[in-house]
């Protein structure tokens, strides 16, 4: 059974494309965007002097953006680079599913998305690795503030 208190541990916070989770990733990162236009209306005549300095803001529109970070390895069984690569070589969107460990049949964000980049660091001496930037392709189909969409809980 999932532990329903305290503090969630971002080892039990995964990542899928297409499927298979990403493969030995140290971490990733979901950024839900907004953006937004600024309105400056006249206050009202009764206003007082100086009101009319704050603006309003309005939403035009809603992106997500994934990064995930991962070691290469050579015996790979989920989504590494290996993996990866082609799928971003195809030009063509993936779906994504974030989940929490046990869970993943609830995801809490779900769509399809493109890879943006993907790219390989492989310093001498030292563990090759690569990072993923992933961006929505269209409405996904489950996220915060979707009706009927999962809530990762508090």
């Amino acid at each position: 059974m999932a532990e329903t208190s305290g503090f969630i541990n971002g080892s039990d916070i995964l990542l899928k494309v297409d499927g298979k989770a990403v493969g030995h990733c140290s971490t990733h990162t979901l950024t839900f965007n907004s953006e937004t236009k600024d309105r400056a209306v006249k206050p009202a005549a009764t206003a007082t002097k100086g009101s009319g300095l704050w603006k309003g803001k309005g939403v035009t529109g809603l992106s997500i953006s994934i990064s995930a970070e991962g070691f290469r390895f050579y015996n790979e069984t989920e989504n590494g680079f290996e993996q990866l690569a082609p799928s971003w070589g195809k030009g063509q969107s993936v779906e994504i599913e974030a989940f929490k460990r046990g869970e993943d049949q609830k995801p809490y964000v779900k769509g399809n998305f493109i890879i943006a980049s993907i790219e390989e660091s492989s310093p001498a001496t030292d563990d090759a690795t690569y990072s993923l930037s992933l961006e929505n392709d269209g409405e996904p189909e489950v996220y915060p503030g979707k009706a009927g969409s999962a809530v990762v809980s508090k």
